[in-house]
């Protein structure tokens, strides 16, 4: 069999490097061309115009001023006024406002200003704008920039031979054209912050209303979560923080009207100081932490104060709100349900005091919005639990 085939002769290392560098040149080359033919069609339309300038010129001599100024600036957007030009760029969307970045660095710059962010920010994203979120974007990019410097460095090493040198050359080349709408700089930063939420690589800590939608125990409750965005279907995805030794639970199609930004900067696991329990009377609609464990993490709960056993409601002759006990009514649950009502103390309420059959109630929030109480309302089941 060795000597029914003949030895395989292979090609010396150097002959595949000098096939590889006639590829590079013809690709170099090609560039090269492309660009001259560019530039060779812009020349010929600037002729064009000219010509067509001189000819209305003769026709017509009281244009001669303005033709020439025509033909001097062009049609070049870069020459409108820079109010004009903002004014422009103002009413593009999002995408379009990318899509003019890659023009030229000019208008790179440009479209990738904060004041023009700022608005497509406040009307998407505005429900989310919290400090829990900002906090998260200052993490998530001072992670993504020690990522970049860390492949930036990478990048730079220097290559052991020049194939090598060619190759990292002909690389940063690319990678410099894609870095125009890549590339993050201080100057953008509101501009990242979107695209890092529109694009879902961005968790949001935020509250999602009616956990586990269709679970009956979590009606008209917001509890903590985080969030991240799916703009195929323009819904988020969310992962609750662990009830005790639970896993964490997941939500996929959370709808828009189902969040909001948590109403106090804490964690689920504290307890929020009342500050409202004097001024607390029938009628107000409050939201109190509730959780079933010491163990559980907190979640806000809609209702309302109600009267006391001894008051007949008559507005004229309540004196309810003069009262130590307060009344905590929640009217998703029909009358004799023993969630229906629960009492707390003006002034020793003990945050955090229950026991396992009842939960533990926390602290008690006033809403003065009614933004925030018709949030609320539009969750009510049309059926009492």
């Amino acid at each position: 069999m060795s000597k029914a085939s003949p030895p395989v002769k292979f090609l010396p290392p150097w002959a595949y490097e000098m096939g590889l560098l006639l590829a590079l040149i013809c690709r170099e080359l090609l560039c090269s061309l492309i660009d001259l033919m560019k530039n060779c069609c812009r020349v010929s339309t600037s002729v064009s115009f000219k010509k067509a300038s001189t000819s209305r010129k003769k026709s017509d001599p009281r244009s001669e001023g303005s033709e020439e100024r025509t033909a001097e600036r062009g049609t070049n957007i870069l020459n409108l006024p820079e109010l004009t030009l903002d004014c422009i760029l103002e009413k593009l969307s999002p995408k379009e406002l990318v899509t003019v970045a890659c023009v030229c660095s000019c208008l790179r710059d440009r479209c990738r200003s904060d004041h023009l962010w700022e608005s497509h920010m406040r009307k998407k994203w505005g429900r989310l704008l919290g400090e829990a979120a900002r906090r998260a974007w200052e993490s998530y990019a001072a992670s993504r920039k020690h990522a970049l410097g860390s492949a930036t460095l990478v990048q730079h090493t220097k290559p052991k031979n020049w194939m090598g040198y060619l190759f990292s050359r002909s690389n940063s080349d690319a990678d410099r054209r894609l870095n125009i709408v890549n590339n993050t700089s201080p100057a953008d930063v509101t501009m990242s912050c979107y695209s890092a939420l529109e694009s879902g690589r961005l968790w949001v800590p935020a509250q999602i209303c009616n956990r586990e939608n269709g679970n009956v125990g979590f009606v008209l409750s917001c509890y903590d979560a985080e969030l991240r965005y799916d703009r195929h279907s323009d819904t988020f995805y969310a992962r609750y923080y662990p009830h005790g030794s639970k896993a964490v639970q997941e939500e996929e199609g959370v709808s828009w009207n189902r969040v909001r930004v948590p109403p106090v900067d804490i964690s689920p696991h504290e307890i929020h100081v009342s500050e409202c329990l004097s001024e607390l009377s029938p009628g107000d609609h409050i939201e109190v932490q509730w959780r079933r464990s010491q163990k559980f993490p907190c979640g806000w709960w809609y209702g309302v104060i109600g009267h006391l056993d001894s008051c007949d409601g008559d507005e004229q002759r309540c004196l309810c709100n003069l009262s130590d006990t307060i009344i905590l009514e929640f009217k998703q649950y029909p009358p004799g349900s023993r969630w229906r009502r629960a009492t707390v103390s003006r002034k020793n309420h003990e945050e955090g005091k229950g026991n396992e059959t009842t939960g533990f109630y926390g602290g008690i929030r006033k809403l003065h919005c009614k933004d925030e109480i018709c949030m609320w309302l539009r969750h009510w089941p049309e059926e009492s639990l």
